[in-house]
């Protein structure tokens, strides 16, 4: 997973020389280029990777348009398509609305499944519900022929619920086995609810800010600190606005941030109040801002990111794997991809293999 930026297909491309399995192009109009159009560049230039969404965001196109632009993408990478979606956390805030509700999810998701299979649905827009398909087919503008899985992002129960009535995979965080486990349960128990048998093979996978030390190296040398600083820093700024939004319990504040919680919230007041949602984002899984590097600490690093040497790497990643989790996504600094994809290839994918 990466910055979707329109010049990256080229990374896509080295990713899949270095052996990755999948690409996600994250869908967030405001900070990044066009999802689809990016894909669309690396599928051309790719051969073998799995291409999609990381995660489409609902309240930026209506259903029928997402319907179309994936099964578009699946025109030419036929069967290494896939379409993630979720509420659309940050897609929305920063433009300072509300993530997609669960209920029109679930809608969503019905319609756009209905279309990728190829059906009849029923599509109700401002209020008018028409049946609609799409037409044309055997003249291969998409491609429904190779099914297009759908990936859903989920944390909470509600949510995993939803995956396991609607998902064909689950997409989520969280850097220690405890955090996942018994949630594979309640996506079972969402299937079960509406008849659904899940596939022993459902895939499952977690999003991580990983770097590899060297001999010698710390947690907090500056060399890591660039590679996964904006990871831990996106962290924060999602935190800090949720602590805002729950009536600034103390509760809510992660140990790994009390230490600079207060400072923190001294920069986020010096932001103009009309437009803060659009400061609290800046730089979301892209770059570290300068002002921002003092929030990375070694507490909020051991947190929300694997950093270590292979070994210890490997071992971690053998936890989630014991713990259910099927893949492991990567997010890193825009700047440092490059390198980072490489260090994983080389010191800790072969143990997968």
């Amino acid at each position: 997973m990466f910055d979707t930026h329109i010049d990256k297909w080229d990374l896509v491309r080295y990713a899949e020389e270095l052996g990755y399995y999948s690409a996600y192009f994250p869908d967030s109009e405001m900070i990044w280029s066009d999802c689809y159009a990016t894909m669309a560049l690396a599928a051309v230039n790719t051969k073998r990777i799995r291409l999609g969404t990381g995660i489409a965001a609902p309240g930026v196109r209506i259903a029928p348009v997402t319907a179309h632009s994936i099964a578009t993408i699946n025109q030419i990478a036929p069967g290494r398509t896939f379409l993630g979606i979720g509420t659309g956390n940050t897609s929305m805030r920063v433009m300072g609305q509300n993530p997609t509700p669960l209920a029109e999810l679930r809608e969503y998701i019905r319609v756009v499944r209905g279309l990728l299979d190829g059906e009849e649905v029923d599509y109700t827009y401002r209020g008018k519900t028409r049946s609609i398909k799409f037409l044309h087919l055997d003249r291969h503008f998409i491609n429904l022929k190779d099914r297009i899985p759908i990936h859903m992002a989920a944390y909470g129960p509600k949510a995993l619920g939803l995956v396991g009535e609607k998902a064909d995979g689950w997409i989520t965080t969280g850097t220690e086995p405890e955090e996942v486990l018994g949630n594979f349960e309640r996506i079972r128990n969402g299937a079960a609810g509406v008849g659904r048998p899940l596939p022993t093979d459902f895939p499952r996978a977690f999003v991580i800010a990983p770097a590899v030390l060297r001999p010698g190296e710390k947690l907090t040398d500056e060399r890591i600190i660039d590679e996964i600083g904006s990871q831990v820093m996106c962290n924060m700024h999602a935190i800090y606005e949720d602590w805002e939004l729950l009536g600034r319990k103390p509760e809510h504040i992660p140990p790994c941030f009390e230490d600079s919680w207060e400072e923190y919230g001294k920069r986020v007041a010096s932001y103009p109040v009309a437009t803060r949602y659009r400061h609290l984002h800046l730089g979301h899984c892209t770059f570290l801002q300068p002002e921002e590097r003092r929030f990375v600490t070694e507490k909020a690093i051991r947190k929300f990111c694997y950093v270590g040497e292979p070994d210890e790497l490997i071992e971690r990643i053998r936890g989630m794997e014991r713990a259910g989790m099927t893949e492991l996504i990567v997010l890193v600094a825009a700047d440092t991809q490059r390198k980072v994809y490489r260090d994983l290839a080389e010191y800790v994918m072969p143990a997968f293999r």
